[in-house]
């Protein structure tokens, strides 16, 4: 089903009329749909539910569940990669993570030196290749061998995202290495802000990005679109702060929120954060 410009009340009266059993769609899709009375559409078609090209909010998880029963199940991949990291059939989700490594490919995650992080440590989300593309993998950038060099060298395919791994291997992300804030010191990543700020009911939907700042070099800024019905005023802003500075550390609350109509998007329906 092709569209212009999504509306949850277009989209969500066709699972009774086609029966649709398999739903898959990024999580902006699932985020507008939580804020809908699901109670007024008979999704019980649905057998099979799942979620990739961005990271999936705990919230959405749970609000989702909830209304309808279903697990949706998470994954990650790119264009280069196609799916490598996933909760696949028969595993079992943990919220927030994105899943396990695919079989095709050797999925580790690396610090800046290119040594394998501990447990529970922030690195970048890499493929070993030994200079060899497992089946699914890309052989390089068309006609631009820089670009291909800059992310295919050392044994490594270097994706650009970053995560944590837990101890039972399941990935956890936390954001594009250009994405991650850097502010007095601390590397904060958006997509754990932002997964707290989804957890308000006033909130449709939410983008973290870094704000430049003489003292701190950076700070948050979060960018957020209100349910309908609801105005952005300073008091709601002390109170989206007061909420985040409870739910995570002092240092990681948006120091500065901006109220919007929409949030800039890929065709896909990712959040373009650098253009926040």
């Amino acid at each position: 089903y092709d569209f212009d410009r999504f509306h949850s009340e277009d989209i969500l009266p066709m699972f009774a009329k086609y029966h649709i059993t398999t739903f898959c769609a990024p999580p902006t899709m699932y985020r507008f749909f939580i804020k809908e009375d699901l109670s007024k559409y008979d999704l019980s078609s649905i057998e099979y539910a799942t979620t990739a090209g961005e990271a999936l909010n705990p919230e959405v998880f749970n609000q989702f569940k909830k209304a309808t029963g279903l697990t949706i199940m998470e994954g990650f991949g790119q264009t280069e990669t196609t799916l490598s990291i996933a909760n696949f059939v028969g595993s079992t989700p943990k919220i927030g993570s994105m899943g396990r490594p695919s079989p095709l490919y050797d999925v580790v995650v690396l610090d800046p030196d290119g040594n394998e992080c501990k447990t529970g440590d922030t690195g970048e989300i890499c493929i070993r290749v030994n200079d060899k593309a497992p089946c699914g993998l890309f052989i390089g950038y068309y006609l631009d061998e820089e670009k291909t060099r800059e992310v295919w060298h050392d044994g490594y395919y270097h994706t650009g995202d970053t995560a944590t791994m837990d101890e039972d291997g399941y990935l956890w992300y936390v954001g594009r290495i250009d994405d991650v804030i850097k502010s007095a010191g601390y590397r904060i990543g958006p997509f754990e802000i932002e997964s707290v700020i989804m957890e308000l009911p006033y909130v449709l939907e939410c983008g973290v990005s870094a704000a430049p700042d003489e003292v701190r070099g950076q700070v948050v800024k979060a960018s957020i679109v209100l349910v309908n019905g609801f105005k952005g005023t300073d008091e709601l802003k002390r109170e989206i702060q007061n909420y985040v500075k409870s739910r995570t550390a002092p240092y990681k609350y948006p120091r500065i929120i901006e109220f919007r109509e929409s949030l800039p998007k890929t065709t896909s329906g990712k959040i373009i954060r650098k253009q926040l």
